[in-house]
């Protein structure tokens, strides 16, 4: 690829041969160092005194942002020459007297510590491959992807299935689905997402002037706005006039394999702006938000830092409980053990009857409307993100509040696996086995442990989170008594829960530490086989829930457009 600064080629680092890196390398550092010798000083300032701020800023000629990919790749490039020869391009522009970047934050999340995440250049063979691949394919390893392979088997899924999403085949050309991946994040507020799509887009040949707003975007991306919107906010008001809208609009009409794929697109970014913000990804590392300019104060960081938002690492990442679990949060994790102990015991002596079922699911779903998320706050989207898509007041609202009354969703009249499943695979060949994949991964991973107990049976617990989401969407399983949710999710499970689904932008530190207290060390020795170290921490179920959330999240958004296709259909 060749970048918009001109000289600068990136794409020989993402080769697997040693020998075609080297050349790239080559060929990149004397780029880099042509344009540095322009802008350097005379005299160069000595290296000593880079720590006084006293060296020239790189902004001239598109420079800093050269400096800025060099810096990401002596961090998180999985080829170790790479990491190497970046470090030494730096090096050397920097005894030219010119400034160079230094990261902000402290690893790829705000909310996990950084000695609990993976560092790249010490990850295992299974790990390395998983890094290398997503390097190869998109020319970086994202802070997504370094949270993500705390479960190894549900990344190479995830990767699987954005890799032909974004770059095969498919119904729809490559800069739209960039752009639509933009249009998505962008409603949930995603500056994460909506950065790195904008990236891409532009990579693969994509118009600059769209990005100017949606107003500027093809009629036919304008018209999938409406669709955007309820799917991230309120999917159960898509009907299939909806859908006829979209595929009857003469010049600018779609296709049903084009809006397959557009649906498919909209749902994964609406889920993974969930996972971003319940993770705490922190900004890109060549981002804007990722690195400075500006030297280090004595301390290691200076008050530019601190104004946005970055602190010490120790600040970032204290517990309020410590590394060591408390008595009470002991206690909690075996009342909880208890609870589906005794749940299993009542299943076993007797069986609600329907009516009990439907009683039960319409009380939790009712209540699931009083679970406020976060601070329930109206915040208004910035202009860097709001431009992407219209209606910006519009906005998650509980399904049955507000003197709006919608039928509840059956799964047992329309599920994935019975109908979504095949109308997907029958219009985009392949998704549909790739998403079932990803949701069945998520939703059956389990590693037969909580906190420092083993052999202990998790399934009853990730039902009721699953089942509990699509419940706040209004979809109900005949088969499950909903009663149990109450017994094994208490309020601020729920709060975390509906914040993360509902209105990711709106996740905190604070929530997220306040919800994590019972289940502090949880995954220790958690494999049947040998587990690697990175499995051996708390952050490791945190992510898994999370995973939970938003594949359940998407699957839920999924049902009601699929649903709707169909009636057009039929």
């Amino acid at each position: 690829m060749e970048e918009r600064e001109g000289e600068v080629r990136w794409e020989g680092l993402c080769s697997r041969d040693a020998a075609t890196r080297a050349a790239a390398l080559e060929t990149i550092g004397q780029a880099v160092l042509r344009r540095s010798e322009t802008i350097a000083p005379v005299a160069a300032v000595p290296p000593t005194r880079a720590a006084d701020g006293l060296l020239v800023p790189a902004a001239r000629d598109g420079l800093s942002e050269v400096l800025a990919r060099l810096l990401m790749l002596s961090k998180r490039c999985p080829f170790p020459d790479v990491r190497e020869k970046s470090e030494a391009i730096l090096s050397g522009v920097q005894e030219l007297g010119i400034r160079i970047p230094r990261p902000l934050g402290h690893g790829p999340s705000r909310f996990i510590p950084e000695k609990e995440t993976i560092q790249v250049g010490n990850e295992d063979a299974m790990m390395h491959t998983l890094f290398a691949d997503s390097f190869a394919t998109l020319g970086r390893l994202d802070n997504v992807t370094l949270v993500m392979v705390f479960h190894p088997q549900y990344l190479e899924s995830f990767l699987k299935t954005q890799h032909y999403l974004l770059q095969m085949d498919g119904p729809l050309p490559l800069h739209y689905r960039h752009y639509i991946g933009i249009m998505a994040a962008a409603r949930h507020q995603c500056s994460y997402l909506v950065n790195l799509h904008v990236n891409d887009f532009l990579h693969v040949g994509g118009d600059p002037k769209w990005l100017n707003g949606l107003e500027n975007a093809p009629q036919k991306l304008q018209n999938l706005g409406e669709l955007n919107k309820m799917l991230a906010h309120r999917p159960w008001l898509i009907t299939k006039e909806h859908i006829e809208q979209l595929l009857k609009t003469e010049e600018n009409s779609w296709s049903l394999a084009e809006l397959i794929h557009a649906v498919v697109l909209l749902t994964q970014y609406h889920s993974l702006a969930s996972f971003t913000f319940g993770c705490g990804i922190s900004p890109e590392i060549d981002c804007e938000g990722g690195h400075t300019f500006r030297p280090p104060s004595v301390s290691n960081y200076c008050i530019c830092d601190i104004t946005n938002g970055y602190h010490g690492a120790d600040e970032i990442h204290a517990s309020p409980t410590g590394s060591i679990p408390s008595t009470e949060s002991v206690c909690e994790v075996k009342a909880l053990m208890e609870k589906m102990k005794q749940l299993q015991e009542c299943r076993d002596e007797e069986e609600a009857s329907q009516e009990e079922m439907a009683t039960r699911f319409e009380r939790e779903k009712r209540e699931s409307m009083f679970v406020c998320s976060s601070e329930d706050e109206e915040s208004a989207p910035t202009r860097d993100v709001s431009r992407h898509f219209e209606d910006t007041s519009y906005g998650y609202k509980d399904f049955s509040r507000h003197g709006m009354h919608v039928p509840t969703f059956r799964v047992q009249d329309y599920s994935w696996e019975d109908h979504g499943y095949s109308l997907v695979n029958r219009l985009y060949p392949d998704v549909g086995q790739l998403l079932d994949e990803k949701f069945h991964i998520a939703y059956n991973l389990t590693y037969n442990t909580m906190a420092m107990h083993k052999d202990v049976d998790t399934s009853m617990l990730r039902r009721a989170i699953w089942n509990y989401i699509h419940c706040m969407f209004g979809i109900r399983y005949d088969d499950y008594d909903y009663g149990e949710i109450n017994q094994l999710l208490d309020r601020s499970f729920k709060v975390y829960i509906k914040t993360v689904v509902c209105t990711p932008e709106k996740t905190t530190k604070r929530m997220y530490d306040s919800f994590w207290r019972q289940f502090e060390h949880s995954e220790k020795g958690q494999t049947t086989l040998s587990p690697p170290p990175l499995l051996t921490t708390p952050s490791a179920l945190q992510v898994h829930v999370n995973l939970l959330l938003v594949e359940a999240r998407m699957q839920a958004e999924l049902l009601y457009a699929l649903r709707a296709i169909t009636r057009y259909m039929t």
